[in-house]
């Protein structure tokens, strides 16, 4: 061994000790099953605020709006989706894509749900618009410092908002210190005792009064007395005498929206200065709620709450919210510009919204946006009841029953986002190429497209001849689906991109990038909305759409090409092996950044990609019939001349031949003379 490479440890003492290693640095693959949903939803995160504080969520928007139009979150479940952004309530196709994704085997998804962006004649964000639909209600009873109105808002727009209930329970707890421990204007701590500036204390003072006080400073001194350090406690006013006990008082908000389980949050504290102040909490771990501006007092400082104190009785009572109230659906105002940020260029350092909020998620590999526009409104929504029962315990004369509670409104249609692909193909054609040139820019994930329903050969052939690049993939046909969770009894017609979307997911996950996704029977599909013959389905195929074709045990996903005219990046497998690799070597070659750039590590890095690609290789990613054949990998001096060393680069030339998956088995089927017949796969 090199004696350069050896660790010398001196040991004192028994016991376990770890010698430190050279970083491991190995390249892996990178996760390709992670799809992005941009559609409508009835609730959901959206126009998150900017608070002027440190733990304000999000900054301010480029057009100079105090919210954030769109943010991608994560869900790993159907229940997850359910819990952020309602069921099958709304009028849009997101919830139904994200279900179906789930259920063909996806694990991981982003959601971005789309609201509109209302905007001034001059071209300004409209806050009152903007801010319309959120529901809101104050706390009863409860005053900040100067007796301002504790208000607090839905975390998103919707009517959803309108059934929010929330409570504000004050509670104490004991100091446990000994009445020598209080002064007037302090109290004596053990160190560590854990009193944090903006603690609120009931004080126990003489002949059972009580006062409420707020700790602002908390110090640590040295005591000449025994030569221990001791901590003070400092109050924001002295109490008339010093009192013999003390309590903490915090509080506990308890937050209901009617469909999930109760939202609580414990130990938040009433004063602005507390580590868990009130304002805070509903900021940063409320799925239900923001803090909000008195509506009454439109510009006026005492509007807000969130920097003052809140007021404590002694008495410690409870506070509830009014009814939630203002919450609104404005469904029919969204439009397709809705899912584009047209100031987002590339190169921005934040994202934008709609679509552009995902241009710096990192573990994105695939984008369906459901509800780009609407083809036909939806079936609605039954209300299912029993037989009613009349009948008393006394024969008696019938008598007519009491008329049963209204039905509730349909949710308002996307008119705003209805397009007829008879009548407005181009205009959707040129939506959807809107998401595949971003695709394009950015070249890290694939967009999944669908057909527009209802066209006939020559429609489709047509539409499909608008698109050429390699990060796009055409589903066709719409599909219907059948859910026992769904109040719509009628079947419903889905996004077949949302299908695919989870069987893509579901072969990475199986089988990795390499393996094609499709030949595979998608889940809860019922019946297709157009039956392609066997003569379309090829003339499809060799235009690249993907078609799903019903067979006796189910609907089957026959192909997985994109819209590349390239024969080289037709296979939708070999686009996502190629962008696998370079988001791997991306990702996991930064510790080369300020490496010596020698020969040695240009050794180290060529033997990194070989090893890494050599386990592709046996993975049957590529084709070829040794190492050499599949691979090579090019780091040395041919490239990396003098120049180029002393501009503090390094170029490694990376080649591999991806294998195409089988897409045709043939048959030769031959008689004999001595008539035998003769089948033979070829």
């Amino acid at each position: 061994m090199n004696a350069s490479t050896l660790v010398t440890l001196t040991l004192g003492a028994p016991g376990l000790y770890q010698v430190a290693d050279n970083p491991i640095r190995a390249l892996t693959g990178v996760r390709m099953d992670v799809c992005a949903f941009v559609g409508v939803a009835p609730r959901g995160p959206s126009r998150d605020p900017y608070f002027a504080r440190p733990w304000a969520p999000q900054p301010p928007a480029d057009d100079g709006s105090t919210v954030r139009l769109a943010t991608p979150v994560p869900v790993e479940s159907w229940n997850a989706y359910t819990r952020l952004f309602g069921a099958f309530e709304g009028p849009g196709l997101l919830p139904y894509a994200v279900a179906s994704f789930f259920d063909n085997g996806g694990r991981r998804a982003y959601i971005v749900r789309i609201v509109h962006r209302y905007r001034k004649p001059d071209g300004t964000a409209d806050e009152a618009q903007n801010a319309a639909g959120c529901a809101q209600a104050p706390f009863e009873g409860l005053t900040a410092t100067g007796g301002r109105a504790v208000w607090v808002r839905a975390r998103s727009e919707g009517a959803w908002g309108n059934g929010l209930r929330a409570r504000l329970s004050l509670s104490a707890r004991t100091l446990g210190l000994p009445a020598s421990a209080f002064f007037v204007d302090r109290l004596r701590v053990p160190v560590g005792f854990g009193l944090a500036p903006g603690t609120t204390l009931r004080l126990w003072l003489g002949g059972g009064a009580k006062a409420i006080r707020r700790v602002t400073t908390v110090l640590d001194d040295w005591n000449p007395l025994d030569g221990s350090r001791q901590t003070w406690a400092w109050l924001d006013a002295p109490t008339v005498s010093p009192a013999v006990a003390g309590d903490v008082v915090e509080a506990t908000v308890t937050i209901l929206d009617g469909v999930n389980p109760v939202e609580t949050h414990e130990g938040v504290g009433v004063c602005a200065s507390h580590p868990r102040w009130l304002a805070s909490v509903l900021v940063n771990d409320s799925d239900l709620l923001y803090p909000c501006d008195n509506p009454s007092l439109p510009g006026d400082p005492l509007a807000s709450w969130i920097d003052a104190d809140l007021g404590v009785d002694p008495t410690l009572p409870s506070f509830g919210t009014r009814l939630f109230e203002k919450g609104a659906d404005r469904y029919g105002d969204i439009v397709p510009e809705d899912f584009f940020d047209p100031e987002w260029v590339l190169g921005d350092e934040d994202p934008g919204c709609g679509v552009h909020a995902l241009v710096d998620v990192a573990d994105l590999s695939l984008v369906v946006a459901p509800d780009l526009y609407s083809p036909g409104r939806l079936p609605p929504v039954e209300i299912v009841t029993g037989p009613a029962n009349f009948a008393g315990s006394a024969f008696a004369e019938c008598v007519a029953p009491a008329p049963g509670p209204a039905q509730a409104a349909p949710p308002a249609d996307l008119t705003g986002l209805r397009l007829d692909p008879l009548q407005q193909l181009d205009t959707i054609a040129a939506l959807q190429r809107r998401l595949t040139d971003l695709a394009d820019d950015l070249q890290s994930f694939i967009v999944l497209l669908d057909v527009p329903p209802g066209l006939s050969q020559k429609q489709a052939l047509s539409w499909r001849a608008t698109f050429d690049t390699a990060y796009a993939a055409a589903y066709h046909p719409w599909l219907d689906v059948a859910r026992s969770d769904d109040r719509r009894r009628a079947l419903l017609r889905v996004n077949p991109a949302a299908l695919a979307a989870g069987i893509i997911a579901q072969r990475e996950t199986e089988s990795g990038v390499p393996y094609g996704p499709a030949n595979v029977i998608a889940v809860n599909v019922v019946a297709v909305a157009d039956r392609v013959s066997p003569a379309r389905h090829d003339e499809l195929h060799q235009h690249a759409i993907n078609v799903y074709l019903p067979e006796r045990d189910g609907v089957r996903l026959t192909s997985a090409r994109t819209l590349s005219l390239d024969p080289a990046w037709r296979q939708l497998n070999v686009r996502r092996l190629i962008t696998m690799i370079r988001r791997a070597l991306a990702l996991q070659m930064q510790w080369a950044t300020f490496e010596p750039n020698g020969p040695r590590l240009r050794v180290q890095v060529a033997r990194m990609l070989e090893s890494f690609l050599r386990r592709l290789y046996h993975a049957n990613a590529f084709t070829g019939a040794t190492e050499a054949d599949a691979f090579f990998v090019t780091c040395d001096d041919t490239f990396n001349t003098p120049l180029v060393q002393r501009a503090g680069e390094l170029i490694a030339l990376v080649g591999v031949a991806p294998a195409e998956p089988l897409e045709f088995i043939v048959l030769q089927l031959a008689r004999s003379g001595d008539s035998i017949l003769t089948l033979e796969a070829n």
